[in-house]
Parts: structure tokens; C-alpha cells; sequence
């Protein structure tokens, strides 16, 4: 059958095997956004004078690119001197810049972190995986909690279940 086949291609044949027909499965919400952030971030340095190999990419090119993506944020972060700065929901209007929030930078760095990996970077060489990448996004957390006047608390880790025989692990604990 193999021969047919090549035959029917080499003579145009219109014959199709179903085979063939299938569609790639459509990629996930989150595969989407991760390549198109991946395209973004390529673009990103390209776009910087002189351009930036990827392969020549650091920490220091990641953390200018999410302080670029700032100026296209959607979150009030009221600055030290306002009026409204540590008030959640302020009364009226003010002048404090618009900036990314906390999470979709979290987020971002997060779908980088993976398609860099993807993409054939090394794990120890990852841009995104810096420790100055987490310090960053940690004082932005507490910058933009501290405007808002809401604190943001670590999650207390669960309780292990279903490990070790001791009789904590059989009990409801309410939280």
C-alpha cells in the first residue's frame, strides 16, 4: 500500500487517507499564551539597540523587559506620596502610574521559565529562573500590596495526608 501511495502522490492522485486529514490538536489556552509571550520576549530583544542573541540573553534583559511591560499595565499602584496610598478601594481619582500586576508577571515569567526550556535553553543557563527574577517579583508583590493596603500572606503548606500512620493524619483540621 505504501507504493500506492507514493504512487497517488507522485501522480496527484485526489484520493486522500484519513491518516493524512488529521488536524494537529488545537493547543491549549496556555500553550497559546506562552508562545505568544516566547514571541514577545524574541521580539523584545531583537528589537533592543544592538539586538540581543538569545543565546546571549541574561537575567539583567529579562528583569528590562518586565519593567518595559509596565507602561501597558492596567493596575493603579498609588505611589508613597498619595493621598490614596494603603487605602484598598480609594474614593476618587489620582495620578499614580498604571503598572503590571504582581500575578501576571508571576504568571509571564512562569510560561518564559517553561518555553525557554522548551525552546532548547539548558535549565542551569535559564534567564527566567534567576534568583533576581524571584527578588524582583517578591518586591513588586510588596510594593503593590503596600499601595493597595492589602497584605499578602504565604499559604500555609497542608497538612501531609495519608503518609505515616500517626493518628493527626486521620483527623478534619478546619482552617
Amino acid at each position: 500500500m505504501s507504493s500506492e501511495r507514493g504512487k497517488d502522490i507522485a501522480e496527484g492522485s485526489s484520493r486522500i487517507n484519513p491518516v493524512d486529514q488529521q488536524q494537529p490538536p488545537t493547543p491549549s489556552r496556555y500553550e497559546s499564551q506562552k508562545r505568544r509571550d516566547w514571541n514577545t520576549f524574541g521580539q523584545y530583544l531583537k528589537n533592543q539597540r544592538p539586538p540581543v542573541p538569545l543565546s546571549q540573553c541574561n537575567c539583567n534583559h529579562v528583569l528590562d523587559f518586565l519593567r518595559y511591560l509596565d507602561q501597558f499595565g492596567k493596575t493603579k499602584v498609588h505611589l508613597q506620596g498619595c493621598m490614596f496610598y494603603g487605602q484598598p478601594e480609594p474614593p476618587a481619582p489620582c495620578t499614580c502610574p498604571l503598572r503590571q500586576a504582581w500575578g501576571s508577571l508571576d504568571a509571564l515569567i512562569g510560561r518564559l521559565r517553561a518555553a525557554y526550556e522548551e525552546n532548547g535553553g539548558s535549565p542551569e543557563t535559564n534567564p527566567f529562573a534567576s534568583g533576581s527574577i524571584r527578588v524582583y517579583l517578591r518586591e513588586v508583590r510588596e510594593c503593590q500590596a503596600k499601595a493597595r493596603g492589602i497584605p499578602y500572606k504565604k499559604k500555609k503548606k497542608k497538612p501531609n495526608q495519608g503518609k505515616g500512620n500517626d493518628e493527626s493524619s486521620s483527623t478534619m483540621h478546619f482552617s
